[in-house]
């Protein structure tokens, strides 16, 4: 498979992106003439930002599988798809041809469609990293369902509020999964979310780990029983669903700075269309070649780089089910050197972590495979990724640092490998479609270079949020109202003299932990359940691996007496409502919050203390009690 819309040069990229700014409709249209449509589109575009009201491709009819399976088929059909990487290295791998992901995506979607599934349905998946997620989720797309993928760390409350919000009536997920060195009882989890659920219609179960587990009559189901009734007749073809451009794909949740997760809503052919045109530039990705995406298909970055984005360039995508230090810190470099994988997309919190190990696990490693290394979640400091361009691409792999988030489908920011410049620790330069601008606190655009401010966007790509499921109004408020006709990304960001970007932290109440964004607010009412907790303040402090950790303020009544018992059972309380990726590094117990007299929590005063930067919190006679701050200083952890 070619890609005309591949950039090759500088030039190129100049030429590309000041098309797409000037004249997006027929830029857009030449690269989506490239894929399959069952109907073409009457306009290619109309918006506005202010409802947000936001249509691509309008009245084209097409299907995502037919463009990520049927249309390689021919020409590509032995070709592999999916490589799996177990858990277990001593465990046999598993490849895909494109031939056999069909086959397998279009039986699944007999089984989902034999247990009820229908067009518009949301179905949660709950599931280990093994190919069967991503048939799943083919699956749905195939059918018209829309899938709603949950990361497999999530706790039963957490996935309990996602299934109520997405009023989800069907669940796929395993016995159990394999993740290091932990066996993680997935479908006992199911279990607890579902206590008291009165919508779910069906629950099919995946066999992994043969964890023995509760399955109820009329609702539970085996995954390899419902693959034998569809084998019984004939494996029947199950031609792929038409869509509308703008129908939804999926929901994917995500912490905002309420409580509450909110579900993205991404729709068919822009996501489409956006998640293959980064992936096949930013990554300059060839015919033949291995791409291995580290991340959960949990988030989006697997979504978009896992599955939609390589199967839809006819790619091969490598899957790994276990983590990059199990059984040690030589996984990620056994698997590049055994498939020659030729791109490595991780984390900066993975290269931090594989960087303490030192170079040992590096010994009698092939990477010379290699010819892309790229990293997204956060952005990269300066030292690690040194690190990573000197040990593992040997001053020969340049490294794509991309910036983007769940609501944007696809990367936004990003230096394009071997085309466009990549500078340690700088997301560079924008993609063709995407119109960056910074602003100061009251909106105001700040022109030229050498600049810090809010980083906006102006106008949409075909991969822009659609909106927040069944909650429009809260899509419009936490995107598009706080400066107006733009769409407000939550982080700051910096300009340089070159027009280069360099993201610079999240602006608004949310962290990035580990490249996943987690809200205040849903850590506080988590904390806030804890017995004995009379009110808490979560803020985010710097943190050596996870780039940004966990700080949680706690006021308690001090009824357990052990202050670390009580750290212990918060800790626990947490990971109970929404999981361990959640868990506070340091909890401090303090008498109050420094609260401004109207009640407001005064956060940028705890996060200076958090950073551990006491000596600059300005002014603080404002305070309801000011004296709070020298007790909450002299006791920080």
């Amino acid at each position: 498979m070619n890609y005309p819309y591949q950039i090759k040069t500088r030039e190129a990229y100049d030429k590309a992106y000041k098309q797409s700014v000037e004249d997006p409709e027929s830029f857009w249209a030449n690269i989506a003439e490239t894929f399959t449509w069952q109907k073409k589109w009457d306009k290619v575009l109309t918006w506005n930002f202010k409802d947000p009201d936001i249509k691509w491709f309008e009245g084209g009819k097409l299907n995502i599988t037919e463009n990520c399976l049927d249309r390689h088929l021919e020409k590509s059909g032995n070709k592999p798809a999916i490589i799996w990487e177990s858990n277990d290295p001593e465990e046999h791998h598993r490849i895909l041809t494109y031939k056999e992901l069909h086959f397998k995506v279009v039986q699944f979607s007999n089984v989902l469609k034999n247990n009820g599934v229908k067009k518009g349905d949301r179905v949660c998946i709950y599931m280990g990293m093994i190919p069967e997620l991503a048939i799943a989720t083919l699956a749905c797309a195939r059918i018209g369902a829309i899938h709603s993928v949950i990361f497999g760390g999530f706790s039963a409350q957490a996935i309990a509020d996602r299934l109520d919000d997405a009023q989800s009536e069907f669940i796929i997920t395993c016995d159990g999964a394999y993740r290091g060195a932990k066996d993680i009882p997935l479908k006992s989890v199911i279990d607890d979310a579902l206590i008291g659920n009165k919508s779910i219609k069906r629950v099919i179960v995946c066999t992994r780990t043969r964890t023995p587990v509760s399955m109820i009559k009329g609702r539970d189901v085996w995954w390899e029983d419902e693959i034998k009734k569809v084998e019984t007749h004939g494996n029947p073809d199950c031609p792929a669903e038409v869509m509308d451009a703008e129908d939804i794909l999926f929901i994917l949740y995500t912490s905002g700075s309420t409580g509450k997760p909110k579900g993205v809503v991404h729709s068919t052919a822009g996501y489409m269309v956006w998640a293959n045109y980064t992936f096949v530039n930013v990554f300059q990705y060839q015919p033949g070649q291995v791409h291995f995406c580290t991340a959960d298909i949990g988030w989006i970055t697997g979504h978009s780089y896992i599955i939609y984005g390589p199967l839809s360039a006819g790619g091969t995508t490598l899957m790994f089910e276990g983590v990059p230090t199990w059984p040690d810190a030589g996984r990620f470099w056994e698997i590049v050197d055994t498939y020659k994988v030729n791109i490595l997309y991780t984390a900066p919190t993975a290269i931090r972590s594989l960087m303490g190990f030192g170079l040992e696990y590096l010994k009698n490693k092939d990477l010379s495979s290699l010819k892309v290394l790229g990293t997204v979640g956060e952005p990269i400091n300066e030292e690690a990724w040194h690190w990573y361009d000197k040990n593992i691409g040997k001053g020969n792999c340049p490294i794509v640092d991309t910036w983007w988030q769940t609501e944007t489908g696809g990367i936004m920011i990003s230096n394009i490998a071997n085309v466009t410049e990549g500078i340690p620790s700088f997301a560079t330069l924008p993609l063709p479609g995407v119109q960056p601008c910074l602003v100061d606190e009251n909106g105001v655009e700040i022109e030229g270079n050498k600049v810090n401010g809010n980083l906006c966007i102006k106008a949409p790509w075909p991969g822009i949020i659609r909106s927040t499921y069944r909650d429009h109004e809260r899509c419009r408020q936490t995107y598009f109202s706080t400066y107006p006709d733009k769409y407000f990304t939550g982080d700051g960001c910096m300009r340089d003299a070159d027009g280069n970007y360099r993201i610079t932290g999240r602006v608004d109440d949310v962290l990035n932990v580990s490249g996943h964004r987690i809200g205040t607010a849903e850590v506080e009412n988590a904390i806030n359940m804890h017995a004995g907790v009379i009110e808490s303040a979560v803020v985010g402090y710097p943190h050596d691996i996870k780039g940004q950790g966990i700080y949680a303020y706690v006021i308690h009544d001090g009824s357990h007496g052990d202050p670390n018992l009580t750290r212990q059972d918060i800790l626990q309380t947490v990971a109970r409502i929404i999981g361990p990726i959640a868990k506070p590094d340091k909890i401090q117990f303090v008498p109050g919050l420094p609260k401004t007299r109207s009640g407001k929590i005064m956060r940028r005063i705890l996060r200076k203390i958090a950073e551990g930067d006491t000596g600059n919190l300005g002014d603080t006679s404002t305070l309801l009690d000011p004296s709070l701050v020298d007790i909450i200083k002299e006791s920080r952890i």
